[in-house]
């Protein structure tokens, strides 16, 4: 239309159209910076959240560094209220449970896993955990609670270590043939990789005596 205009035409018809739509346009514009300016403001909190969070984590290290593990419990309950679901509060969980394993409170250390395995959005982590948790499963004796924690799925970066300790639960029962299969599976799943541990299980199951009595010193000096 405006090609039919004249100058001083196509002014007015400018002009009218910006009357007409002022009101959607200052309202569009006024959606489009507040939203801007609320992922900002979104951003900034969970920028500042994260470094709060790392500052704990890091505070964590520190007093078990020093051996205060009390101190270290208290930073622990912080970030449990402050920055649950973070991969922070998730590490320090996993901090916490090896303080319990090396205390012999093995219960403590299987919920702090346990949580970790079954909420944290690292799935790597998770897998850790999960691997940790069947450990502890395993010294607290309860081998068909470790398989089940395992799980059949092997299709992660941990599937040799998983092997592994699927063998030892089933050694824990009593099923040597089966501890065997998953020793075996555990070698083959991490080729190159040496494990003098896993070598003295394969050949104390299989009665292979050379390679255990060559294995024996690594094993022990572990």
């Amino acid at each position: 239309m405006e090609d039919y205009l004249s100058e001083k035409e196509r002014w007015e018809w400018v002009r009218a159209q910006v009357r007409e739509n002022a009101p959607a346009v200052i309202l569009a514009a006024v959606v489009v910076l507040g939203s801007l300016a609320g992922w900002r403001w979104w951003q900034e909190r969970q920028d500042s959240a994260r470094v709060a969070a790392g500052g704990r984590y890091m505070k964590m290290v520190e007093a078990l560094d020093h051996g205060d593990h009390a101190q270290a419990m208290v930073l622990l309950g912080e970030l449990e209220r402050e920055s649950a679901g973070s991969s922070y509060t998730d590490q320090a969980k996993m901090l916490a449970a090896r303080v319990y394993m090396e205390a012999g409170e093995l219960d403590k250390a299987a919920n702090e896993l346990s949580t970790v395995a079954a909420q944290s959005n690292d799935h790597n982590l998770a897998d850790v955990a999960r691997l940790r948790l069947a450990r502890v499963q395993v010294a607290q004796g309860k081998a068909d609670a470790a398989l089940a924690t395992l799980g059949p799925n092997d299709a992660t970066a941990f599937a040799g270590r998983s092997h592994e300790v699927r063998g030892d639960a089933y050694f824990a029962k009593g099923s040597q043939v089966e501890a065997l299969t998953e020793y075996r599976a555990a070698k083959a799943a991490s080729p190159g990789m040496s494990n003098p541990l896993l070598d003295l299980k394969i050949a104390d199951l299989s009665g292979d005596t050379a390679p255990a009595a060559s294995a024996a010193p690594a094993a022990l000096a572990k």
